[in-house]
C-alpha cells in the first residue's frame, strides 16, 4: 500500500468554492436589476433614488460588490500565481491589488451610504 503524503496549504476547494459562491451573488444581483430595468421601462432619477434608499437594496449592492471584488482577487491571486514567476514581482503585484481592492471596498461604501 502507497501512503499519499499531501502537503501544501490546499487552496484549491477553498477558492474553487468563493469562485462558485462569488458567481452565484453576482449572478443573482445581475438578474434582479435586469428584472427591474424591464419592469420599470420609464427609469428616471427618482426611481433610481428611491430604488437605492433602502437599506435592503444598499446591503445588497454592497454584497454584490464584495462579492466582485472577491471574484477578482481570486482570479487575479490565480493568474499572478501561474504567470507571474519572479517572487518581487508576485508580491508587489499583489500588493498593489490588495490596496486597490481595499480602497474600491472603501469606496464603495460610501457611495452606497452617501445617497
Amino acid at each position: 500500500m502507497v501512503d499519499r503524503i499531501v502537503t501544501g496549504a490546499h487552496y484549491g476547494l477553498r477558492d474553487w468554492l468563493f469562485q462558485r459562491v462569488t458567481a452565484v451573488v453576482v449572478a443573482a444581483y445581475t438578474l434582479f436589476m435586469a428584472g427591474y430595468v424591464v419592469l420599470h421601462p420609464n427609469l428616471d432619477y427618482n426611481m433610481w433614488t428611491g430604488l437605492f434608499s433602502s437599506q435592503v437594496m444598499r446591503s445588497f449592492s454592497l454584497l454584490f460588490l464584495l462579492a466582485v471584488y472577491v471574484h477578482a482577487w481570486v482570479g487575479v491571486r490565480d493568474v499572478v500565481m501561474d504567470y507571474v514567476k519572479p517572487a518581487g514581482l508576485r508580491l508587489a503585484i499583489y500588493v498593489v491589488v490588495i490596496l486597490a481592492l481595499l480602497l474600491y471596498v472603501i469606496w464603495s461604501v460610501i457611495i452606497l451610504w452617501s445617497l
